[in-house]
Parts: C-alpha cells; structure tokens; sequence
C-alpha cells in the first residue's frame, strides 16, 4: 500500500466514517494539534529515557501517547464514525488526578506562578504543557458544531496539569532552582 494517495492534493481530507472535509476544517486543526503535542510528548520522552530513577515517569508518558491516540481518533470523527471509537472514560481521567496527586505530595507547596527552564527537560515539558492548552483550546473551538464528550475535554485539561506538575518534578529531580514569577 501506498503511503500517498492524492486524495488530499486539493485540500481535502476523510475523518473516521468517510466524510470528507478540508484540511482547514476545526477537527483537522484539532487532531492535528494533539498530533503535534504527541510528537513533542515521544521527544520528552526520548529525554528522559535511559534515567532508571525516571522509569516510572517513562512509563507514564508511554501511557499518555497511547491515549492521545484516543484523542486524536475521537476527535477525527465524521458524522458517521463515532460508533467505531471508544469514548475516554472517567477511570483515564482519574489515572491523571492520582498522578498529579502523587507528585505533588514530593513537591514544596508553592503560591505563585513558576517560570520555565534551568534545565532542557523542565523546558520541554513546560512545552508540552503549552502545546497541550492550545490542543485543549482548538478541541473546545469545536464544540458547537462536533460535541466532544466531557471525559476527552476533561483528560486534556488535566494532562496540561500534569504536565505542569512533572515539569516542578524534573525541576527537582535535576537540582534546578524553581524560579517563581514575583511580579
């Protein structure tokens, strides 16, 4: 099988069902944004990787991909395709919540905002994290038009969150000074 077909050389693509849409279309934008912050998410990763006192953190972020392929399907939905995906369930979202909980239970409570960096590993994540708001916010666009179920929109706002969590993690783990936004 070919990896091109041509079908989409005149802007136009098919969602799971058949239906076809160009590539403009607000659930291209938003598959194709969780897409992109998976991309960044294998590199964060690929980072951390190799760290045997990451390995728990390794096997988490290979969970999140293998969701975020949820996502991206759930989100690729035509009118006719959503009998063929599984809709996230509240247990994937809980996954998140205990994630985030136990993490945050090694971490000194902070009242301010963190500002990114000291360390390529901290940066990333904190690009993750961002990438993922904007994931969260193009799935939202789409809302009015393609309703997404409200455990997808909710595992979205929390992966941000615990992105953002991690990212304190491995700014700890790696010696780095959190710096807090002092205005």
């Amino acid at each position: 099988m070919k990896i091109y077909t041509k079908g989409g050389d005149k802007g136009m693509t098919s969602l799971i069902g058949g239906e076809r849409v160009f590539k403009t279309d607000l659930r291209v934008e938003a598959y194709g944004t969780v897409d992109e912050l998976s991309a960044h998410i294998a590199l964060l990763t690929d980072y951390l990787r190799g760290d045997d006192t990451l390995k728990e953190c390794v096997e988490e972020l290979n969970t999140i991909a293998s969701r975020l392929m949820n996502v991206q399907a759930i989100l690729a939905c035509g009118e006719r395709g959503s009998e063929k995906i599984q809709p996230m369930d509240a247990a994937s979202v809980k996954w998140l919540e205990e994630k985030i909980d136990a993490m945050q239970a090694q971490l000194p409570t902070i009242d301010k905002f963190t500002i990114p960096g000291g360390d390529v590993r901290v940066s990333y994540c904190n690009l993750c994290r961002t990438v993922c708001r904007r994931a969260e916010r193009a799935a939202l666009r789409i809302e009015d038009e393609h309703p997404v179920d409200g455990n997808t929109m909710a595992w979205i706002n929390r992966l941000s969150d615990y992105l953002y969590v991690l990212s304190r993690k491995l700014t700890a783990h790696y010696h780095v000074e959190e710096t807090l936004w002092i205005p």
